[in-house]
């Protein structure tokens, strides 16, 4: 069960309302993906459904409250439940496309320092990040005590002075590409969406 509060959102959400953007302006980078972040298992279902689209998630917090179709992913092992402060289970340039969603704001900057580099090894394309804004978003009663502590939200020029102190660059192409497929759309996020080369 999920304790909505007013006003609440979840970045994972708005990633799957993103999916046909992200389609658009990544095109065959998105045969190969990997989805990090809570609820990890409705994202990989979404994908899955897209054409030519192979999805694997990792969910960073325990489930206790899995569905059926959520256990027979991880059972087949597309989904793993792993601590993302450690080293990902995957080799490198496993997968075309990473995207992270509400994983991220729950990270020190200690830890971020080593999970961040991690998402960026193991993708060969991309990275693509989808964070809270400060002040829009509260984290539900009920996941403060799964992550153990409330979330960080930052704002877009610590995340963008954070890239650059790590060696990642925003993709510039992709970022005009994604745009564009948003004004036709019609969608506006309410997370902050990066895009990180490789």
């Amino acid at each position: 069960m999920h304790v909505r509060i007013a006003g609440d959102i979840s970045c994972t959400s708005e990633l799957q309302r993103a999916i046909p953007i992200l389609k658009k302006a990544y095109g065959d980078s998105m045969h190969k993906v990997l989805h990090v972040g809570p609820d990890t298992c409705s994202v990989v279902s979404k994908l899955l459904k897209e054409e030519d689209t192979e999805a694997w998630g990792l969910e960073p917090y325990d489930i206790e409250e899995a569905d059926a179709h959520c256990k027979s992913l991880i059972r087949k092992g597309i989904v793993r439940v792993a601590d993302i402060k450690f080293p990902l289970p995957y080799r490198a340039k496993s997968f075309n496309l990473v995207i992270a969603s509400d994983a991220l704001d729950y990270l020190s900057p200690k830890y971020l320092n080593k999970t961040l580099p991690e998402l960026a090894r193991v993708s060969n394309d991309g990275l693509v990040i989808f964070a809270g804004y400060p002040g829009k978003q509260r984290a539900k009663v009920a996941e403060l005590s799964k992550f153990g502590r409330p979330a960080k939200l930052r704002s877009s020029s610590w995340w963008i002075r954070y890239f650059v102190q790590t060696g990642l660059e925003e993709n510039e192409s992709v970022i005009k590409k994604f745009e564009q497929a948003a004004e036709k759309k019609g969608f506006k996020s309410s997370c902050q969406i990066f895009h990180l080369s490789s």
